[in-house]
C-alpha cells in the first residue's frame, strides 16, 4: 500500500538521542510505501511539556510517542486516555483524530504478545517482578489481565516495591518486598516467571545484573529480560548456564512498536524490517 499524503509522526522525551523510534518507524513507513509519512524526535523537558503536546495537536500530527520522563505526566495533557493507560498510570503512545488526543499503552499489549512468542501461558503463574518502577507497572498489569495466581514484586527498597504492589492489589495477588527478605526467597523458589524491569545491565554497564540468586529459581521456570541492549544481558547469559529458560526485552520493544504503529496507521507493519533496524543500532553500540 502507498500514499501520497503528507503526515507527520514524532517521539517526545529528555533526553531522547538513544531512542530506537525514528529509524525504526521510518523503515517500516518506507516499506510500507508511506513514502510521505515522517517521524521526528524532539527533546521536550518537563517544563515544556504542556506546550510540546499543544504544538503536535496545533501542526496536526497524527500521532507521536512519549517516553521518560513524560508517560505519566502527559495524561493531563489528553482528551482521552485508554482504560489500560489508565490502570497502569503511563501513556507511551498518543493518536490525534481530528484534533482530539487518544493515549495508549502498548507496552502492556507488546508484553503479552512477547509471552506468547516464548510459549509462556500467564494464566494462574506465579511470577516475580524485579524493580518497581515505570517499567514494571505495564508487566504487573498484564499479568493480573491474564489472571496470575500471584505476583511479587522485589526492589531494593522495601517502601516503593510495597506501594506499588498496593496499586495492583485490587486486581489480583500481588505483594511487595526487598529481594533480600525470605518472602522474597520463597517466592523464587517457586517461580514459574522471573522478570526484571530493572535498567541494571543495559548498556553501557552490561557486566551488571540484578543482586539475585538464580539458583533459587525451580527447574523450568522462564527468565525474561526487558532490557533489550544488549539483546543477551548478563542476567539471561547467567539463567541460560545454569540451564533455565531466557528470553529477551527485544521482543517487547517491536511488538509494542507494532501496536504503536496499527494505532497510527490502521496497517501491521513488516516486523522484520523494525528488528533489522533495531538490530543494526544495537551492533553499533558493542
Amino acid at each position: 500500500m502507498s500514499s501520497t499524503e503528507i503526515k507527520n509522526f514524532g517521539i517526545i522525551g529528555w533526553p531522547i538521542g538513544h531512542s530506537f523510534s525514528p529509524k525504526m518507524y521510518m523503515a517500516a513507513f518506507k516499506d510500507a510505501g508511506f513514502n510521505c509519512y515522517n517521524y521526528i524526535p524532539f527533546p521536550v523537558r518537563s517544563g515544556r511539556l504542556m506546550l510540546a503536546v499543544e504544538g503536535m495537536k496545533g501542526l496536526n500530527f497524527r500521532g507521536f510517542n512519549v517516553t521518560i520522563p513524560h508517560k505519566t505526566d502527559v495524561m493531563a495533557y489528553l482528551d482521552a486516555v485508554d482504560a489500560d493507560a489508565v490502570v497502569i498510570g503511563a501513556v507511551n503512545t498518543v493518536v490525534n483524530d481530528g484534533g482530539m488526543l487518544t493515549g495508549y499503552n502498548t507496552d502492556v499489549t507488546g508484553f503479552l504478545a512477547s509471552l506468547r512468542e516464548a510459549n509462556f501461558k500467564p494464566d494462574g503463574c506465579n511470577a516475580v517482578i524485579l524493580g518497581a518502577g515505570g517499567a514494571a507497572r505495564a508487566v504487573i498489569w498484564g499479568l493480573c489481565k491474564r489472571r496470575a495466581n500471584s505476583i511479587t514484586i522485589g526492589a531494593r527498597s522495601f517502601e516503593r516495591a510495597k506501594k506499588l504492589a498496593d496499586d495492583f492489589s485490587v486486581y489480583s495477588n500481588v505483594q511487595g518486598t526487598e529481594w533480600t527478605t525470605e518472602d522474597f526467597i520463597y517466592s523464587m523458589k517457586r517461580a514459574d516467571i522471573l522478570i526484571n524491569t530493572t535498567p541494571l545491565g543495559m548498556f553501557p554497564s552490561v557486566d551488571e545484573m540484578p543482586p539475585v540468586d538464580l539458583k533459587l529459581l525451580p527447574d523450568g521456570a522462564l527468565v525474561y529480560d526487558v532490557v533489550y541492549n544488549p539483546i543477551r544481558t548478563k542476567l539471561l547469559k547467567t539463567a541460560t548456564e545454569l540451564g533455565y529458560l531466557a528470553f529477551p526485552g527485544l521482543p517487547m520493544l517491536l511488538l509494542q512498536g507494532k501496536e504503536a504503529y496499527r494505532l497510527f496507521t490502521g496497517e501491521l507493519p513488516n516486523l522484520e524490517i523494525m528488528r533489522q533496524v533495531v538490530d543494526e543500532r544495537i551492533e553499533g553500540n558493542l
